[in-house]
């Protein structure tokens, strides 16, 4: 910008000015400056910047792994509403990786970022690093909670989510089994299984749950493998079988293709297959998959207008808030 003002003839202090607010400065300067930046394809470096100023327009987005098109969904609402706002959404994965989770934050921290939003891997995330991160920069959780955390939390209601499908499949037919992974990768799944045996246990009925082996985000493999195996040693005592995520479900409604095991609710079906999450690829499937919606969009609103609200007052928030929001059933050709 030195340069710039030095060849342009005009002050390095009504420069910074105008790149603050074009409409600060008298309109004959403004045209001065425009004729300027075209003659010289200036621009400003805005991360340099920032660095020079107590607030910056960087928004801070972390998500545990972004190759998962749930990830990639929730991550894209709560990038356009920063846009809308004004703001510079900087949005990073950590690759499944509790070190890439704290090292995005320290990352973050460099930039000085007005405000971070944060999916946590949950209770197991370094639970100190995240509550000294937000000790010093705005910091507000989605999907994944962990206590005492940031200044607030917003995710979906697991327990009447799950209560809803559960409901929906002993109506409609034989009550469900649950699948799930050992070690589950996000703890909305423990929530999920403690959701289905209380769902269970008031619809008067036992419950049934079948653990998969396998670690990571790879659902669908897992799903194929852990599922077929399952499916081929008859271990389920009933023909319903409901998936702690839809990514299982579809490496699951895979294996019972495989196996020439009809799925659906027709005459001719042998199994029911649900899941949850209302994957972005679960309309597709075939047969299309019967799930629980999540309200990508009010989860994403109220995240960012929460961090928007705490930054803007410049204070912190008197208690902590945890907001949750019901899911919807989406009933398709699977269950």
């Amino acid at each position: 910008m030195e340069e710039f003002a030095s060849v342009s003839g005009i002050s390095r202090p009504t420069l910074s000015k105008f790149f603050n607010d074009p409409d600060s400065v008298r309109r004959t300067t403004r045209q001065r400056i425009e004729m300027a930046l075209e003659q010289h394809d200036y621009r400003p470096n805005v991360y340099a910047m920032n660095q020079n100023r107590r607030k910056t327009k960087n928004i801070g987005i972390v998500v545990p792994f972004l190759a998962d098109p749930f990830f990639t969904e929730i991550g894209r609402a709560v990038e356009l509403a920063c846009i809308d706002a004004g703001y510079s959404p900087i949005l990073l994965s950590s690759h499944g990786s509790l070190e890439h989770e704290t090292d995005n934050l320290e990352s973050l921290r460099s930039l000085k970022p007005a405000g971070v939003l944060l999916a946590p891997f949950g209770r197991a995330s370094d639970k100190d690093a995240i509550c000294a991160f937000g000790k010093d920069v705005p910091l507000v959780l989605f999907d994944a909670n962990i206590e005492d955390a940031g200044e607030a939390f917003i995710g979906t209601n697991n327990f009447q989510s799950i209560d809803l499908m559960v409901d929906y499949l002993c109506r409609s037919g034989e009550p469900p089994c649950l699948f799930e992974m050992k070690s589950p990768s996000n703890p909305n799944a423990n929530k999920r299984r403690q959701a289905y045996l209380d769902s269970m246990a008031r619809q008067g009925h036992e419950a049934h749950i079948f653990q998969a082996d396998g670690e990571g985000w790879n659902f669908e493999e897992i799903g194929s493998q852990e599922g077929g195996r399952m499916l081929a040693e008859k271990v389920f005592p009933t023909n319903t079988i409901l998936c702690s995520n839809d990514r299982l479900a579809i490496g699951m409604l895979s294996a019972a293709y495989g196996l020439g095991i009809r799925v659906g609710h027709g005459a001719d079906c042998a199994m029911r297959i649900a899941g949850h999450d209302d994957h972005p690829f679960s309309r597709f499937t075939c047969p299309p998959l019967t799930t629980i919606a999540q309200d990508y969009t009010s989860i994403a609103d109220r995240a960012v207008n929460t961090l928007f609200r705490v930054m803007e007052s410049e204070e912190r928030l008197s208690a902590r808030e945890e907001t949750l929001f019901d899911g919807r059933l989406v009933m398709r050709d699977s269950a």
